[in-house]
């Protein structure tokens, strides 16, 4: 709930990130295939791959589903098998609990600087594959034993986009005076989440680690007790009740469980690699790989300059997307507690067919076709101001994604709202919310990256 650090104002660390913008030297150039350092096309087994073998690859897969608008396709997929570290480092100063945030540059970044978490690190990258420094601060993580591990998960990335990507999310609680080394900061995370509503400042690993946060469970009284000694609107005192009582949902964890299990033993996803060269609606060229009517994403070469990083330059794959995407979650009070209408989601990537999603994701390209066939898409769109709750543009992961963002809102709904909804739609609470996100292959990253944004203020 803390606003106003011991260390820095929200405005003074505006200011920082604008400074460590400002002295950035990126440079991110689009270069030929053959022109990349280290990668190539294995034209054997049809794929791009890093001369070690680390790293990622670039795939083709065939989909072919039971379930959504499309039921097979073709398209390329990164292939990182790894499991890589998203960790924050926390410490209690006077009584309240801090994070020690980066201010990190990645290629794909939107304003290239964005505050990550205190470690960021592909397995490649943390084991040295790239011949360059170890990351700053990776000894606590690899000695956590010695520490207090606060949070412990694996979560997946872009189903649509990663074949089957997850990354360990961490946060441990250190009592040893560290060196605060350069382009680090010490953060409440009432700061962190302030600063949520910014654009294209907190970045998507930073999003994904404090999404994981669960609340003690308390009664309304306490709350509203809690809350007294807080600047909070009433909107922050109904949305940390819906966080911290489950008492009111609409429907028990078990009911819940029950239907997502129901969705996912009636529906199959069967994914095929094929060859790059094999994707009849792609073209693989010198200049990246394309679909051939320019939809959905483009697939890019690069030669890329980083200053500050462990290694200065390198050659690399990025995603590069066709449009802007949009999630939403649309909120409800039912019994006087805020619930969530959550979406039951395919995406080629998921581990396990389905996972949790936003009321409403897709592209903006798909808007113009899919208004009336894309449940409650029509209803975000026109929703009233008053209705906006939360609103910002968030980038994607900016190792992967050149210049990815995503509109993120959170829609109350009015008095109006159904509370039928299709098959693979249920209402949650914030609280059930958070008792999924414990659990590995459940939440994916777009839900989690709207749920982080979510303040009590």
């Amino acid at each position: 709930m803390t606003l106003d650090g011991e260390f820095h104002s929200c405005e003074e660390v505006l200011l920082w990130v604008q400074s460590r913008i400002e002295r950035a030297h990126v440079k991110v150039t689009p270069i030929l295939l053959s022109e990349m350092k280290n990668w190539h096309l294995n034209r054997d087994i049809g794929k791009i791959c890093h001369s070690t073998g680390k790293f990622f690859s670039i795939e083709g897969i065939e989909i072919v589903s039971s379930a959504g608008e499309v039921r097979k396709w073709r398209q390329p997929i990164i292939n990182q098998p790894e499991i890589g570290y998203l960790g924050c480092l926390v410490k209690e100063f006077n009584g309240i609990l801090y994070f020690l945030i980066q201010a990190k540059i990645e290629p794909g970044n939107i304003n290239q600087v964005q505050l990550s978490p205190t470690l960021q690190a592909t397995r490649s990258n943390y084991t040295q594959q790239h011949k360059g420094k170890v990351p700053t601060y990776l000894e606590y993580f690899n000695e956590r034993e010695s520490h207090n591990v606060l949070l412990d998960q694996l979560q997946s990335e872009q189903g649509a986009r990663f074949l089957n990507k997850r990354n360990r999310n961490i946060i441990i609680e250190i009592n040893d005076e560290i060196e605060l080394h350069e382009d680090f900061i010490w953060l409440t995370l009432g700061q962190i989440k302030r600063l949520a509503s910014v654009d294209n400042l907190i970045n998507m690993d930073l999003r994904t680690v404090i999404s994981g946060i669960s609340y003690e469970s308390i009664e309304n009284g306490s709350v509203t007790e809690f809350c007294s000694m807080f600047p909070v609107s009433s909107f922050g005192v109904d949305m940390l009740l819906s966080g911290t009582n489950s008492n009111f949902a609409l429907f028990s964890l078990e009911e819940i469980i029950s239907w997502f299990t129901e969705l996912k033993a009636k529906n199959d996803l069967d994914i095929s690699k094929i060859s790059l060269l094999e994707m009849s609606d792609w073209n693989v060229t010198e200049e990246g790989i394309f679909h051939r009517q320019q939809l959905y994403f483009d697939v890019i070469w690069t030669s890329v300059e980083i200053w500050n990083r462990e290694v200065a330059s390198w050659s690399q794959p990025l995603i590069h997307p066709r449009q802007e995407g949009l999630i939403a979650f649309i909120i409800k009070k039912i019994d006087g507690v805020f619930h969530f209408l959550v979406q039951a989601k395919i995406e080629c990537g998921n581990f396990d067919i389905f996972e949790f999603a936003p009321t409403v994701q897709c592209l903006t390209g798909s808007y113009k076709n899919s208004l009336d066939s894309l449940p409650y898409l029509k209803y975000v769109l026109g929703a009233r101001s008053d209705q906006v709750r939360y609103s910002t543009l968030q980038s994607e992961e900016g190792g992967r994604f050149y210049h990815e963002q995503n509109r993120n809102l959170i829609i109350e709904a009015d008095n109006y709202f159904p509370l039928e909804s299709p098959a693979n739609y249920k209402w949650m609470t914030l609280s059930q919310l958070f008792t999924f996100i414990k659990f590995n292959n459940y939440l994916n990253i777009q839900a989690r990256s709207l749920i982080a944004g979510i303040r009590f203020e």
